[in-house]
Protein backbone atom coordinates (compact mmCIF):
# COMPACT_ATOMS: atom_id res chain seq x y z
CA UNK A 1 0.00 0.00 0.00
CA UNK A 2 1.49 3.34 -0.88
CA UNK A 3 2.26 5.54 1.99
CA UNK A 4 -0.51 8.28 2.64
CA UNK A 5 0.51 11.47 1.09
CA UNK A 6 -0.13 14.16 3.25
CA UNK A 7 -1.15 17.80 2.25
CA UNK A 8 1.02 20.76 2.17
CA UNK A 9 1.25 23.69 3.66
CA UNK A 10 0.37 25.49 1.01
CA UNK A 11 -2.79 22.85 0.34
CA UNK A 12 -3.70 23.48 4.13
CA UNK A 13 -4.14 27.26 3.48
CA UNK A 14 -5.87 27.39 0.54
CA UNK A 15 -8.30 24.26 1.63
CA UNK A 16 -8.70 27.11 4.62
CA UNK A 17 -9.63 29.68 2.36
CA UNK A 18 -11.80 27.29 0.41
CA UNK A 19 -13.75 26.58 3.56
CA UNK A 20 -12.30 23.91 5.04
CA UNK A 21 -13.09 23.97 8.86
CA UNK A 22 -10.34 21.45 10.16
CA UNK A 23 -7.41 22.87 7.84
CA UNK A 24 -5.73 25.86 9.58
CA UNK A 25 -6.46 23.79 12.85
CA UNK A 26 -4.00 21.01 11.04
CA UNK A 27 -1.60 23.91 9.55
CA UNK A 28 -1.48 25.27 13.10
CA UNK A 29 -0.64 21.79 14.53
CA UNK A 30 1.92 21.04 12.20
CA UNK A 31 4.01 24.26 12.99
CA UNK A 32 2.89 25.17 16.63
CA UNK A 33 6.28 23.59 18.70
CA UNK A 34 8.28 26.46 16.74
CA UNK A 35 5.74 29.30 16.46
CA UNK A 36 5.54 28.75 20.58
CA UNK A 37 9.44 28.92 20.87
CA UNK A 38 9.94 31.89 18.66
CA UNK A 39 6.99 33.58 20.31
CA UNK A 40 8.12 32.55 23.97
CA UNK A 41 12.12 33.70 23.10
CA UNK A 42 11.12 36.44 21.43
CA UNK A 43 9.21 38.22 24.24
CA UNK A 44 10.89 36.47 27.36
CA UNK A 45 7.89 36.42 29.28
CA UNK A 46 5.29 33.46 28.77
CA UNK A 47 1.85 35.81 29.27
CA UNK A 48 3.30 38.23 26.62
CA UNK A 49 4.19 35.38 24.02
CA UNK A 50 0.81 33.19 24.12
CA UNK A 51 -0.61 36.67 23.85
CA UNK A 52 0.99 37.59 20.19
CA UNK A 53 1.24 33.69 19.48
CA UNK A 54 -3.16 33.99 19.66
CA UNK A 55 -3.16 37.80 17.57
CA UNK A 56 -0.73 36.52 15.49
CA UNK A 57 -2.63 32.95 14.44
CA UNK A 58 -5.90 34.83 14.89
CA UNK A 59 -4.79 37.30 12.21
CA UNK A 60 -3.44 34.71 10.00
CA UNK A 61 -6.43 32.92 10.10
CA UNK A 62 -8.64 35.93 8.97
CA UNK A 63 -5.85 37.03 6.41
CA UNK A 64 -4.89 33.89 4.69
CA UNK A 65 -6.82 34.85 1.88
CA UNK A 66 -4.01 38.01 1.27
CA UNK A 67 -1.30 35.01 1.32
CA UNK A 68 -0.19 34.94 -2.47
CA UNK A 69 2.53 32.28 -2.53
CA UNK A 70 6.04 34.73 -2.93
CA UNK A 71 7.11 33.00 0.21
CA UNK A 72 6.95 29.92 2.16
CA UNK A 73 3.75 29.46 4.63
CA UNK A 74 5.62 28.65 7.28
CA UNK A 75 8.07 32.15 6.60
CA UNK A 76 4.35 33.91 6.56
CA UNK A 77 3.32 32.20 9.82
CA UNK A 78 6.43 33.52 11.53
CA UNK A 79 6.16 36.91 9.88
CA UNK A 80 2.66 37.18 11.44
CA UNK A 81 3.31 35.69 15.18
CA UNK A 82 6.89 37.98 15.10
CA UNK A 83 4.80 40.71 14.32
CA UNK A 84 2.68 40.16 16.27
CA UNK A 85 5.17 39.61 19.92
CA UNK A 86 6.82 42.81 18.45
CA UNK A 87 3.63 45.02 18.47
CA UNK A 88 3.31 43.86 21.85
CA UNK A 89 6.72 44.66 22.86
CA UNK A 90 6.57 48.28 22.07
CA UNK A 91 2.99 48.95 22.96
CA UNK A 92 3.55 47.68 26.36
CA UNK A 93 7.39 48.72 26.28
CA UNK A 94 8.45 44.99 28.22
CA UNK A 95 11.75 45.01 28.82
CA UNK A 96 12.00 41.83 31.38
CA UNK A 97 15.38 40.33 32.77
CA UNK A 98 13.26 38.46 35.63
CA UNK A 99 13.94 34.58 36.08
CA UNK A 100 12.89 32.65 32.99
CA UNK A 101 9.91 30.07 32.71
CA UNK A 102 11.31 26.95 33.98
CA UNK A 103 9.53 24.93 31.30
CA UNK A 104 12.37 24.89 29.30
CA UNK A 105 14.22 22.11 27.34
CA UNK A 106 17.41 21.19 25.21
CA UNK A 107 15.14 20.58 21.92
CA UNK A 108 15.30 22.96 19.29
CA UNK A 109 18.27 24.15 16.34
CA UNK A 110 20.55 27.11 15.57
CA UNK A 111 24.38 28.35 17.46
CA UNK A 112 23.00 28.69 20.37
CA UNK A 113 21.32 24.85 20.49
CA UNK A 114 24.98 23.47 20.95
CA UNK A 115 24.93 21.19 23.78
CA UNK A 116 26.62 18.23 23.46
CA UNK A 117 25.72 16.38 26.87
CA UNK A 118 21.84 15.25 27.58
CA UNK A 119 20.65 16.92 31.01
CA UNK A 120 19.47 12.94 31.78
CA UNK A 121 23.39 12.28 32.06
CA UNK A 122 24.41 15.11 34.00
CA UNK A 123 25.20 15.04 37.95
CA UNK A 124 22.98 17.29 40.23
CA UNK A 125 25.86 20.07 40.36
CA UNK A 126 26.47 20.38 37.09
CA UNK A 127 22.38 20.13 36.06
CA UNK A 128 22.32 23.43 38.23
CA UNK A 129 25.08 24.69 36.60
CA UNK A 130 23.77 24.24 33.30
CA UNK A 131 19.99 25.90 34.67
CA UNK A 132 22.07 28.55 35.75
CA UNK A 133 23.57 29.67 32.58
CA UNK A 134 20.86 29.17 30.75
CA UNK A 135 19.09 31.55 32.77
CA UNK A 136 21.39 34.36 32.45
CA UNK A 137 21.91 33.78 28.59
CA UNK A 138 17.54 34.07 28.25
CA UNK A 139 17.93 37.18 30.54
CA UNK A 140 20.37 38.71 28.72
CA UNK A 141 18.62 38.03 25.89
CA UNK A 142 15.69 40.32 27.30
CA UNK A 143 18.18 43.45 27.40
CA UNK A 144 18.54 43.43 24.19
CA UNK A 145 15.82 45.82 22.04
CA UNK A 146 13.33 44.05 20.44
CA UNK A 147 14.19 43.86 16.19
CA UNK A 148 17.93 42.67 17.78
CA UNK A 149 16.34 39.92 19.95
CA UNK A 150 13.93 38.84 16.94
CA UNK A 151 16.94 38.56 14.14
CA UNK A 152 19.05 36.96 17.17
CA UNK A 153 16.49 34.39 18.13
CA UNK A 154 15.79 33.33 14.66
CA UNK A 155 18.77 33.07 13.19
CA UNK A 156 20.76 31.87 16.11
CA UNK A 157 18.65 29.97 18.27
CA UNK A 158 16.36 28.83 15.52
CA UNK A 159 18.55 27.91 12.69
CA UNK A 160 16.62 29.78 9.56
CA UNK A 161 18.87 31.37 7.31
CA UNK A 162 19.22 34.96 6.89
CA UNK A 163 17.66 35.28 3.67
CA UNK A 164 14.41 33.50 5.09
CA UNK A 165 14.60 35.91 8.16
CA UNK A 166 15.04 38.91 6.33
CA UNK A 167 11.45 37.96 4.98
CA UNK A 168 10.30 37.00 8.21
CA UNK A 169 11.32 40.67 9.66
CA UNK A 170 10.46 42.70 6.41
CA UNK A 171 13.38 44.25 6.21
CA UNK A 172 16.54 43.29 3.95
CA UNK A 173 19.67 41.03 4.82
CA UNK A 174 21.99 43.49 5.57
CA UNK A 175 19.73 44.46 8.35
CA UNK A 176 19.34 41.18 9.85
CA UNK A 177 23.08 41.00 10.01
CA UNK A 178 23.92 44.26 11.51
CA UNK A 179 20.88 43.17 13.82
CA UNK A 180 22.64 40.17 14.75
CA UNK A 181 26.26 41.44 14.62
CA UNK A 182 24.82 44.22 17.63
CA UNK A 183 23.05 42.20 19.54
CA UNK A 184 26.06 39.78 19.84
CA UNK A 185 28.32 42.40 20.64
CA UNK A 186 26.02 43.53 23.79
CA UNK A 187 25.61 39.27 24.83
CA UNK A 188 28.74 39.38 24.50
CA UNK A 189 29.46 42.07 27.36
CA UNK A 190 26.60 40.96 29.02
CA UNK A 191 27.58 37.51 29.57
CA UNK A 192 31.20 38.22 29.69
CA UNK A 193 31.55 36.27 33.60
CA UNK A 194 29.68 33.63 31.91
CA UNK A 195 32.34 33.78 28.96
CA UNK A 196 35.76 34.20 31.48
CA UNK A 197 34.05 30.70 33.33
CA UNK A 198 33.87 28.71 30.20
CA UNK A 199 37.73 29.63 29.00
CA UNK A 200 38.39 29.01 32.68
CA UNK A 201 37.10 25.07 32.53
CA UNK A 202 38.02 24.56 28.84
CA UNK A 203 41.29 26.50 28.56
CA UNK A 204 40.06 28.39 25.18
CA UNK A 205 37.28 29.89 23.80
CA UNK A 206 33.95 28.82 22.32
CA UNK A 207 34.23 28.47 19.14
CA UNK A 208 32.01 30.44 16.20
CA UNK A 209 29.69 33.11 17.52
CA UNK A 210 30.58 34.33 20.82
CA UNK A 211 27.87 33.65 23.18
CA UNK A 212 28.10 30.21 22.51
CA UNK A 213 29.00 27.68 25.32
CA UNK A 214 28.12 23.74 25.48
CA UNK A 215 26.95 24.58 28.67
CA UNK A 216 24.31 26.72 27.38
CA UNK A 217 22.04 24.36 25.21
CA UNK A 218 19.33 25.08 23.46
CA UNK A 219 16.12 26.74 25.04
CA UNK A 220 13.37 26.07 23.32
CA UNK A 221 9.92 25.90 25.66
CA UNK A 222 7.74 22.52 26.37
CA UNK A 223 3.77 23.08 26.26
CA UNK A 224 2.85 25.67 23.49
CA UNK A 225 -0.36 27.08 24.50
CA UNK A 226 -3.96 25.45 22.93
CA UNK A 227 -4.96 26.85 19.40
CA UNK A 228 -6.79 29.62 19.92
CA UNK A 229 -10.49 29.75 19.28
Amino acid sequence: MDAEILPTDADLLAAHVAGDPEAFGTLFARHRDRLWAVALRTTGDPETAADGLQEGLIAAFRRAGSYRGDAAVTTWLHRVVVNACLDRLRSAKVRRAEPLPDDLDESGRGSLATATDSDDVLDPAEHGVRNERRALVLAALQQLPAEQRAALVLVDMEGYPVAEVAEILDCAEGTVKSRCARGRAKLAVLLRPLLDDAVDEVGSPAPGNPVVSSDVGSLAPRGPPAEPA
